[in-house]
């Protein structure tokens, strides 16, 4: 369902005067979504990743046909667990959590976490009710 779409952005620091000029509809599948094969959304769960913008009970879009690079944030499977984390490959590779509570993991060359795809966009509410 395309919805519309604004042509003036909204200041988030000083309010500018609003315009009722529709410039496009805008269908966020097609805005969130690359790959549709290879795209899925996924719940997070826990603090890892507050300061990355990912809260408990967000909705993570996951494109799976995208290669993973350094600084991306990623889903990764291991020893069968999945999490998400940010990808560091230097200077020593690791999956950094964006929480300072929780250290970061190595990342071994013979035991390479399985990488199920790079978040690609963050979904939660700003509305608690």
């Amino acid at each position: 369902m395309c919805l519309p779409l604004f042509s003036q952005p909204v200041a988030a620091g000083f309010p500018s005067p609003a315009q009722d000029h529709v410039e496009q509809r805008l269908d966020l599948n097609g805005l969130c979504i690359k790959h549709p094969q290879a795209t899925y959304f996924v719940r997070a769960k826990g603090d890892s990743m507050v300061e990355h913008g990912i809260v408990s009970g967000d909705i993570l879009v996951v494109d799976r046909a995208l290669e993973a690079r350094h600084g991306d944030i990623i889903i990764a499977s291991l020893q069968g667990d999945f999490t998400v984390k940010r990808l560091c490959l230097h200077p020593s590779p690791c999956l950094q959590p964006g929480n300072p509570a929780y250290p970061p993991i190595a990342i071994e060359e013979d035991n390479p976490p399985d990488i199920f795809g790079v978040v690609t966009f963050v979904v939660h509410p700003t509305r608690l009710s």
